[in-house]
């Protein structure tokens, strides 16, 4: 959080220039995090992982109200107004496009906030975190702010620009600015232009040989297409690409961490006794520490999940700085090495995959589960694949002869007590010691008596009325028999199941693949799969995603249409809404990421962030029109004069969040994700936003005046939808 801070920070100071502007701005930071707190409280939430990923993620959006504001502040004071004027008329200017930006941001987490299930649970502190946050923000922005910039006056020079390093730093973001102003200022003019390209388009003429109904017309037809058409059915191809893209990504429920800790779980076959047992823990943990990479090993032998035969070990890594294999490295190299190792079946880290069978018939269920097991195991990227059939335990049951028992006048109840006082014992009295302490007095045959089988037949389980005891052999049979590990039912069913791990792939594409294959099975009639596990958490959460982001995205139109007064002009911000999915995609692919629960989260935030550059070059191109210009002039006024507060809110969002895309922290990789959709779709909408939502603001804009002079005149003659006047002159194009 402090990085990111700092790196917002230090944005400021070289687009501004003055470290004046840097500490008004700045004051935005601490003052709505200390209020985000004071949120926290209110709400009865805790510093927990959520709400402290929202303050982090806060870091680059909470100061770009600020941004804004002082920037247009500082525009006045440079057309010659003095500070108190330029403060007033700066943030009167500006006030209608930061209110829509913020309010914006929080229509879009109100919906995340409320989300059902468990996902919702977690998100709904990190919801009313971040939007709370940013109505502080925006009330800093509206008073602390012009207040300060009314009375703390810049000198008419600046000596920082004369240091060695800084004034380097200064001069090239400024050249970058006037690069920046000239490559934008001749795209627009070209976008503009009355030019015309020719395309050969071969699904014209199929459409006139369906509508003529004539072979002759089947031939390609020639079209032209304008700078504009070009520029909107690129912003279309972005999308499409986006969306072709998200298969090569992959999705996940949660990325794995590498946290610097392995849980391994050893099973060995069914009956094997403690002491053998812990021989064969002692192989793997020799193993395990003869690693380089492991630092501690804690064994634990039997009774993990209710079995004696399965042994736990937690082994603590070095910290990640400080080895050179990943955590997920380790886990191979665990694997490879005790794989020699006879009757240790081993098993690392959560397993995500988890398909369940229920039925009635034991033996079909096992059947059916082993036979789709085999399948399973060959998905590519399964690993650690385990099944709930096993052998099962050897015991022994005494069967009652009911004559015997009824002649004697004996219950099995009473049989089971005899035994169960002979074998395990039962505490018979209490012996009271010197200290005072209560010391119990269990009483059972000694260890000679008891340490085969064939001795319980000897066994006195009762007595006749003559007083001679009944050996066990006269009433009832030892018989051997093997005995179920563990029953376990789910929806008063017989279940068994797969558990398996995934390595090397995203979880949720190795699922889908499950699923197709659970899909394909057939059943015979009374038995049913139910998949559960990650899969199942992966699908829940999505599907709650997707319904916040459908009602993020009507909010946030609610919102424009309000603040602009306008059923159109929302349409064309928020065209910037699916620029940004290409940058996601493309982050997400070149870092190796997945869309997961917390990059689809950065996605949703995404929907208020990338409307903060369309709104400002909407709001101006507003004053624009009003003030007489033409659409192109007074969208080119738009994008030159709101160029350097885009820059600098984006390069802040930017910096603000790459401490947490770099995933610098022990266990980073869950939140990275989100960063790095984040960073990408901010790059990409802001560079997309300053060229597209132009584009579809003319079309909006025609539209709007061929709507109104049909409305006035009646049916329109003559071309429909009027073309646009050569708003540039031909020097642009």
């Amino acid at each position: 959080m402090f990085e990111g801070a700092l790196l917002t920070v230090a944005i400021v100071f070289l687009f501004l220039h003055s470290w004046r502007s840097t500490i008004i701005t700045g004051l935005t930071l601490p003052i709505s995090v200390i209020s985000a707190f004071i949120a926290v409280y209110a709400f009865g939430f805790t510093l927990n992982f959520m709400t402290m990923m929202a303050l982090s993620l806060c870091i680059g959006l909470l100061i770009d109200d600020a941004i804004v504001v002082r920037e247009n502040i500082v525009r006045h004071i440079h057309m010659g107004k003095d500070h108190v004027s330029a403060a007033r008329d700066g943030t009167e200017e500006i006030g209608l496009a930061v209110m829509a930006t913020t309010f914006a941001i929080c229509a879009v987490f109100v919906p995340v906030a409320f989300m059902k299930g468990i996902v919702g649970k977690f998100f709904f502190p990190f919801g009313i975190t971040v939007a709370v946050a940013v109505l502080v923000s925006l009330f800093v922005s509206f008073t602390l702010d012009p207040m300060l910039s009314s009375i703390w006056k810049d000198p008419p020079r600046n000596p920082l620009i004369r240091l060695p390093v800084i004034g380097h730093l200064m001069r090239g973001t400024d050249r970058l600015l006037d690069a920046m102003h000239a490559v934008y200022e001749w795209l627009i003019g070209w976008v503009f232009s009355t030019r015309r390209y020719r395309l050969w388009l071969p699904a014209i003429g199929v459409w006139a040989a369906l509508r003529q109904r004539r072979l002759a017309a089947l031939r390609p037809r020639r079209a032209t297409i304008t700078p504009r058409g070009v520029v909107l059915w690129a912003g279309v191809a972005s999308f499409v690409g986006a969306l072709a893209l998200a298969p090569l990504v992959g999705s996940e429920f949660i990325p794995d961490a590498d946290n610097s800790y392995i849980s391994m779980n050893v099973r060995m076959p069914v009956g094997t006794s403690l002491a053998r047992g812990n021989e064969k823990m002692k192989q793997v943990e020799e193993l395990v520490r003869a690693l380089p990479e492991v630092r501690l090993v804690s064994t634990q032998v039997g009774d993990v999940d209710g079995s004696r035969n399965v042994g736990n070990l937690s082994n603590q890594l070095v910290k990640r700085s400080e080895r050179e294999r990943t955590q997920k490295q380790v886990e191979e190299a665990i694997r490879k090495a005790i794989a020699p190792i006879p009757g240790a079946d081993v098993s690392l880290g959560q397993r995500p995959i988890f398909v369940s069978l229920l039925g009635p018939d034991p033996k079909v269920l096992d059947a059916e589960v082993l036979r789709l097991a085999d399948k399973i195991r060959g998905i590519k990227g399964i690993t650690d694949l385990e099944t709930s059939v096993k052998p099962g335990l050897p015991a022994y049951a005494v069967r009652i002869r009911p004559d015997a028992v009824r002649e004697l006048g004996l219950t099995p109840t009473q049989l089971a007590a005899s035994l169960r006082s002979f074998v395990n014992g039962d505490v018979a009295t209490y012996w009271t010691a010197p200290d005072g302490e209560q010391v119990e007095v269990e009483l059972r045959l000694p260890q000679l008596l008891r340490e085969n089988v064939a001795q319980l037949d000897s066994l006195p389980v009762a007595y006749a009325k003559d007083g001679t005891p009944v050996a066990l052999s006269r009433v009832a049979d030892v018989v051997p028999v093997i005995n179920p590990e563990v029953i376990k039912r789910q929806d008063l069913q017989r279940r068994q199941a797969i558990y398996a791990g995934v390595t090397g792939r995203p979880s949720g594409d190795v699922g889908k693949e499950v699923r197709k294959l659970v899909d394909a099975t057939q059943l015979p009639p009374g038995y049913r799969f139910d998949m559960g596990g990650q899969s199942k958490e992966q699908a829940e959460a999505f599907a709650g995603i997707l319904l916040a982001l459908g009602a993020a995205v009507i909010f946030i139109y609610i919102v424009l249409a309000s603040q602009f007064g306008s059923f159109l002009q929302p349409l064309a911000i928020m065209a910037s809404l699916p620029l940004a999915l290409i940058g996601v995609m493309l982050a997400l692919l070149v870092t190796h990421s997945t869309l997961n629960l917390f990059s689809m989260i950065g996605l949703v935030m995404l929907m208020g962030l990338v409307t903060k550059n369309a709104i400002l070059l909407v709001d101006f191109a507003n004053h624009g029109r009003r003030a007489g210009l033409a659409t192109a002039q007074a969208l080119l006024q738009a994008g030159l004069v709101r160029m350097r507060p885009i820059m600098m809110t984006t390069a802040a969002m930017i910096f603000g969040m790459l401490p947490l895309a770099l995933a610098l922290d022990e266990g980073g990789e869950i939140q990275a994700p989100m960063g790095r959709a984040i960073i990408g779709g901010v790059v990409t909408s802001t560079l997309l936003t300053l060229i597209v939502v132009p584009v579809i603001y003319s079309y909006l804009d025609d539209l709007a005046t061929w709507a109104k002079r049909r409305i006035a005149r009646g049916p329109a003659t003559g071309a429909a939808g009027g073309a646009m006047p050569q708003h540039m002159p031909a020097s642009k194009e």
